[in-house]
């Protein structure tokens, strides 16, 4: 086909948990949506699927993100009431680490900011009370009991159907070969037909870099392997007696799941083994090596699991330089928006994301302050988006909270200094975590 199928209010290429809630919250608004996938709707080849993503509001990467969280909290809670759908399951979360750890301290003044209930649980509180967890005595929890999962495959199926019952087509099984402005517009070519709109938005995860080259070195696909194990005892791995963990143990930072969907305990480590490349060239097939690492950890602080290995599957995580999401418009172009990086920590925030990239494709604005998000503070011009706001700032006016991403050193420590909250290091070098200076830790 040669010739333009269809003119589109706004094209979403992807359409997992980022494009589904997109495509959606387009589509009620009125607008004329095309949603263009490669894979399957769901599929499991990127990082909306696995039966389970944690949502927290204790939130140690930024205070940013709470309010965020906020409104996704609200916005999952609608597409449940639209789709009649249970997506949210709130069985409380846990954050643990050594008590001066950024990941205990960090959660806990999280939630202490923004007045968010919560349990302080030294160690051996945390296995009494939830006897699968064997962390160390010395550790600290924080237990927030809104925290809990979502279901990625049934969300990712209740926004299309949602989008679909308000006019949207979705296409599956299309690949996008390519893309140009055409005047205030865009034209979009695929394996199927050429297409245009007035408004185009990339949320294809993993695959946003083949096609926005000014997302190359900022948006590094990296293997993750998740496990699921036969508990030896599952009375302790129920939904009633068994919260979603982030914990900071010795040999990194892991997270987990009670039993739910398939059978096991799923858990996973944070970065993996750190395989990162292209995500076709990224391998399929997790191995004994990947088996091994994982049982080790369950063996040690969870041993109550540690039985069979029941699955173990992969997925992507997408990681900026400074482990932040990257939300903007283009700089040239102010009718393309992106979502990408999530850097492992996004799922949560796909219902809010949706109304954020829906308010960028319809106004080339958003109600929310994703300042932080800035593709600017890793150099380069500013997108239309932030240009004003940085104007104020260059002005010496205010432009409110919640804009650290504009200048080193604001609040916080200056170009080269190590990343750290409350002044403590943070206990890793991994380049996922506040490498820049240009995003100064809040804390």
């Amino acid at each position: 086909m040669n010739a333009y199928s269809r003119h589109y209010n706004t094209i979403v290429i992807g359409v997992g948990g980022m494009g589904s809630a997109t495509c959606y919250d387009l589509a009620r608004r009125g607008q004329s949506v095309l949603g263009i996938e490669q894979f399957d709707i769901p599929h499991d080849q990127g990082s909306s699927h696995g039966y389970t993503r944690i949502i927290r509001l204790a939130y140690y990467e930024h205070p940013s993100y709470v309010m965020l969280l906020k409104r996704a909290y609200e916005l999952w809670e609608d597409i449940e009431r639209v789709s009649g759908e249970k997506l949210l399951y709130k069985i409380g979360s846990i954050d643990a680490g050594p008590a001066d750890s950024w990941v205990f301290k960090g959660s806990f003044q999280s939630v202490v900011q923004m007045g968010i209930d919560h349990e302080v649980l030294t160690g051996i509180e945390l296995n009494r009370r939830f006897p699968g967890y064997r962390l160390p005595q010395e550790s600290m929890a924080l237990y927030q009991k809104d925290g809990g999962f979502l279901t990625p495959e049934r969300g990712v199926v209740s926004y299309v159907n949602a989008a679909l019952a308000h006019g949207a087509e979705i296409h599956g099984r299309e690949t996008v070969l390519g893309w140009a402005p055409r005047g205030d517009g865009v034209r979009v070519t695929t394996d199927r037909a050429e297409y245009t709109a007035d408004a185009l938005v990339f949320t294809a995860g993993a695959w946003n870099s083949q096609l926005m080259p000014w997302l190359h070195g900022l948006a590094t696909p990296e293997l993750q392997v998740l496990i699921w194990m036969q508990p030896e005892r599952p009375e302790y791995f129920r939904l009633d007696n068994f919260p979603v963990f982030n914990c900071l143990v010795e040999e990194g930072r892991f997270y987990g799941f009670p039993v739910f969907g398939v059978p096991g305990f799923k858990f996973g480590k944070y970065h993996h083994f750190e395989e990162q490349g292209r995500p076709h060239e990224i391998k399929r097939a997790p191995g004994r090596e990947d088996e091994a690492m994982l049982r080790e950890f369950a063996a040690r602080y969870f041993p109550h699991a540690t039985g069979p290995t029941l699955t173990l599957k992969e997925c992507m995580f997408t990681n900026a330089p400074d482990g932040h999401f990257i939300i903007d418009l283009h700089p040239e172009f102010p009718q393309v928006s992106f979502a990408s990086a999530c850097s492992g920590h996004g799922y949560k925030f796909a219902s809010v994301i949706g109304e954020i990239l829906a308010d960028l494709a319809e106004r080339q604005q958003s109600r929310h302050d994703i300042s932080l998000f800035a593709l600017s503070r890793f150099g380069g011009r500013p997108s239309k988006l932030h240009r004003e706001k940085m104007a104020l700032i260059e002005r010496g006016l205010p432009a409110g909270e919640g804009h650290p991403g504009y200048g080193a050193g604001a609040r916080g420590e200056g170009r080269g200094s190590k990343p750290s909250i409350s002044g403590i290091e943070m206990d890793t070098a991994h380049s996922s975590y506040w490498q820049r200076a240009d995003v100064t830790p809040f804390w």
